[in-house]
């Protein structure tokens, strides 16, 4: 037990176990309503209306370089003009959520990390303890919560964006007719593909409200103790919402086809 304790699998099991108790209390205190309702509303704003430009600019250019990439194979074999499917079924199910959450992962889990690290450096944490403030209440949920609500809706605004620019760079720089171009996209794309994608959006906001949180709270001391939480939470983040991606698409797609 020493042993392990001593090693990385034991720091990194210690990790999870914390980070499941956090998961836990975030949820108690959700389902008591014990959550603070105006910060809610900041956070949304926070995480959702500031994160539009990078989300859309993300989106919108993934759809542009997807509908390149599979014209010019698809020009090969005659195909072109299932060009736009490919890119609506990938943006849907796959890079929509994926990048979504990777963009998101940066730039709020690292200011969610600093803000917390920075609030438990200076003893603000411990200030709100001594008030009678549970700090998960006050300071997790309605991130959490907010991650929840925001990053479907900032998958879906990145699914539209890149498919309309997948469509305009198929029909304006590579000469697709645009009435087959579009036929074949709602042909292939079904309602599948979008529910995958929004289910994957939803885990994905937990996971880097999660991590992004724990390592703000659990962070050492110092400005050097915050930097380390910071670029943590965006590593950890941005590698489950990977690794986990690759297991719901397997299990979401078992399960819809079951339905």
């Amino acid at each position: 037990m020493n042993f392990l304790g001593n090693t990385r699998i034991g720091e990194w099991l210690e990790g999870l176990g914390q980070l499941t108790l956090l998961a836990k209390e975030a949820v108690l205190s959700l389902f008591t309503f014990r959550v603070a309702w105006r910060d809610l509303l900041y956070q949304v704003y926070f995480i959702g209306v500031k994160s539009q430009s990078v989300v859309l600019v993300t989106g919108a250019f993934t759809g542009m370089v997807l509908s390149a990439q599979t014209y010019l194979q698809f020009h090969k074999v005659k195909m072109d003009t299932a060009t736009l499917a490919v890119v609506s079924i990938s943006m849907c199910s796959e890079l929509g959520p994926v990048l979504t959450g990777l963009m998101v992962a940066g730039r709020v889990g690292a200011a969610i990390a600093a803000e917390l690290g920075t609030m438990r450096v200076t003893e603000q944490i411990d200030a709100l303890r001594t008030l009678a403030t549970h700090p998960v209440d006050y300071l997790v949920v309605p991130r959490l919560l907010a991650l929840h609500l925001v990053l479907p809706l900032l998958t879906a605004e990145a699914i539209v964006v890149g498919i309309g620019s997948g469509f305009v760079v198929g029909v304006y720089l590579y000469g697709i007719d645009p009435t087959y171009l579009w036929a074949n996209a709602q042909k292939y794309t079904t309602s599948e593909h979008v529910t995958i994608g929004l289910i994957k959006a939803v885990i994905f906001g937990g996971i880097v409200g999660l991590i992004g949180c724990y390592k703000g709270m659990s962070c050492g001391e110092g400005a050097q103790g915050v930097g380390r939480a910071t670029t943590e939470a965006v590593v950890y983040s941005s590698i489950t919402i990977l690794i986990s991606n690759f297991f719901l698409t397997l299990t979401l797609s078992r399960v819809l086809d079951m339905l």
